[in-house]
């Protein structure tokens, strides 16, 4: 079986698993259930579809499947608009593996992010590898880290590696940190869909998988979601509690890159917090990274 109608078929069975036949309006039968969830006959009953069709569609062996008989199937699954969006991309015709390129933050988005000085910025590829970041997103997520960074491929910084395998993050979101975890590995769940010729994704799903339990597990699960704006909550080693409202911009000219900004709530201690986490224009703004890395460090 290709490792797309792999991915397809599992898919498929995990949300198959998560309805029950009262969930849709179907009366069980059958003293005893093998399986979690609605059966095959039950779910093609609903969706209008083969049986053998459909089998075949979860075993890996279906090729060509009309949009006409995903909607149903989706339908029947009770799929949201980001499942739905999921099921389809897996479901497209296989294409090359292209030769990864290393990618790069163009001039004007540098400049937009340098220039929003009063609030953590960055620019981020489909992979989460931060491209630039600006002072205050620096000081807010990698002030541990050399600033310098996202501009050497070989040492840029990746924010879903970081959360999962540096204790500095989840130091950083404490007990929101399971909630962070799950959100980003359903929004990489939808990217790898939209992208199954990126080898440097696959490569970086697979050893995270290698690498991490509770990334592997979440994994298996198949959440997909997408989440471009909402709520940060943070304990920063350097300002403390933080609650940080943030938004995702797409970069036309760039695309899969995307901007990301952080704010806070004018007045708040949260915006006074962030606020004097990079000081401007005084002689100790440059060591703010230390002062960051130090109290890593002590947490350590």
């Amino acid at each position: 079986m290709a490792p797309r109608a792999s991915e397809l078929g599992d898919f498929l069975r995990t949300r198959r698993a998560a309805l029950r036949p009262e969930d849709v309006g179907l009366t069980p039968y059958g003293a005893r259930r093998r399986v979690p969830g609605l059966r095959r006959e039950e779910l093609c009953l609903l969706a209008g579809v083969s049986v053998t069709h459909y089998t075949r569609l979860e075993q890996g062996r279906g090729t060509r499947v009309s949009r006409e008989v995903l909607t149903a199937i989706a339908r029947a699954l009770r799929l949201d608009e980001d499942e739905t969006s999921h099921l389809m991309d897996l479901a497209a015709p296989a294409r090359r593996p292209a030769q990864p390129r290393p990618e790069h933050a163009g001039d004007s988005a540098r400049q937009l992010i340098n220039a929003m000085a009063q609030v953590p910025a960055l620019i981020l590829d489909r992979r989460n590898d931060v491209l630039a970041w600006n002072g205050l997103g620096h000081a807010l997520l990698g002030g541990h880290l050399d600033p310098g960074d996202p501009d050497l491929p070989a040492h840029r910084p990746n924010l879903t590696r970081m959360l999962f395998l540096e204790e500095h993050m989840r130091d950083l979101y404490g007990e929101h940190w399971p909630e962070e975890a799950t959100l980003a590995v359903a929004s990489l769940r939808l990217t790898a869909g939209r992208n199954p010729d990126d080898r440097r994704l696959a490569e970086l799903v697979g050893r995270l998988a290698v690498q991490s339990e509770e990334f592997a597990e979440r994994w298996a699960r198949h959440p997909v979601r997408t989440c471009t704006s909402g709520t940060k909550r943070m304990d920063h080693p350097v300002a403390g509690r933080l609650e940080l409202a943030f938004e995702t911009l797409q970069i036309p000219k760039s695309p899969g890159q995307r901007l990301i900004a952080y704010s806070a709530t004018p007045g708040s201690p949260s915006e006074r917090a962030l606020r004097d986490l990079l000081p401007q224009g005084r002689p100790d703004a440059a060591e703010r990274p230390r002062a960051v890395l130090s109290a890593v460090s002590a947490r350590g």
